[in-house]
């Protein structure tokens, strides 16, 4: 069965798509990009302070479906520019312990609103 996982703490889908998505004790999450949850504007700073607030977005959908980050299983991160890797790096350590969950990184032309990053999870609960 699915259900459709909303969160106040993150900012509100704008367009065709749900924040996230349960099916089960799995929970797929959408990308979030860096948007302040309560003005719906882009953080301003840089690379480091968009996966900040990138990663307290997805922190808010996982607690909405009672979990945390120490629930994920696999991060895909979207960048514009992969130069700035090690300050993503940096921030990401702080939400993730080992285990760590599979990751992927890659390089995009562009991102939605001019962000830097994106994240997507899938969570997995007990």
């Amino acid at each position: 069965m699915r259900k459709v996982v909303a969160s106040l703490e993150a900012p509100a889908a704008v367009g065709p798509y749900s924040q996230a998505i349960a099916v089960g004790n799995t929970l797929y999450c959408a990308g979030q990009i860096p948007l302040d949850p309560v003005s719906g504007e882009l953080v301003a700073g840089g690379v480091a302070e968009q996966t900040e607030r990138v990663l307290e977005n997805l922190g808010g959908v996982l607690r909405a479906n009672g979990m945390t980050h120490a629930d994920v299983v696999k991060a895909t991160v979207f960048m514009t520019d992969l130069s700035q890797f090690a300050e993503m790096n940096a921030v990401y350590q702080k939400y993730f312990h080992a285990p760590f969950p599979a990751r992927s990184t890659m390089q995009v032309a562009a991102l939605p609103r001019g962000s830097r990053v994106e994240i997507e999870v899938i969570a997995v609960g007990p």
